[in-house]
């Protein structure tokens, strides 16, 4: 085999030779010409090297950007007559949603529109699901794990206000902040 002629081939094609493996005297010795090393016929065993990376993270910061979505002029309704109990979920796609029975720790509600709830709300509730910045949420009894209209979300982390926990209330958007107000139930 001629080494002289295959390296500029090889270089065309953007490949780089560095070595020969399996060659004769002869094809070594044209190859220790061209600047190529003699590789060995059996792999190179290396002993196993154990690293210990560590990791840690300081502070996660999520970022949302809501998007503002036209609502139909016609908005449906869904309706729901019976508790949600911890896992269940209920999405009401390009519609409000009104609950009539309870929402459990661990049940979530979301909606395009407004969510209502005439009982305890103690779940989840995602109002504006689709960046619908003018949906509110209504609860009977406000004491949710978390509450979240177009992406603006707080958590029960942070604890409700006194003025609205386990009462009556709305919750709606005011610029990139949630408002918590008390209803006159």
């Amino acid at each position: 085999m001629d080494l002289a002629a295959l390296l500029p081939l090889l270089r065309r094609h953007r490949l780089q030779p560095v070595g020969v493996i399996g060659a004769n005297a002869a094809e070594l010795a044209q190859a220790a010409e061209l600047g190529l090393a003699e590789a060995p016929d059996e792999p190179v065993r290396a002993e196993p090297r154990v690293e210990k990376v560590v990791q840690q993270v300081i502070k996660e910061v999520v970022v949302e950007r809501p998007v503002e979505v036209p609502v139909a002029a016609e908005a449906k309704t869904v309706y729901v007559d019976k508790p949600l109990r911890s896992g269940q979920q209920v999405y009401a796609k390009g519609a409000d949603l009104v609950v009539l029975a309870a929402v459990n720790h661990g049940a979530e509600v979301l909606a395009d529109g407004n969510i209502h709830v005439y009982a305890p709300l103690r779940g989840k509730a995602i109002a504006g699901a689709r960046g619908n910045t003018s949906a509110r949420i209504f609860a009977q009894v406000l004491e949710a794990e978390l509450i979240a209209i177009a992406g603006i979300y707080r958590t029960s982390e942070n604890p409700l206000p006194d003025n609205v926990r386990g009462k009556a209330a709305q919750v709606r958007l005011d610029g990139e902040k949630l408002l918590m107000e008390p209803l006159g139930i």
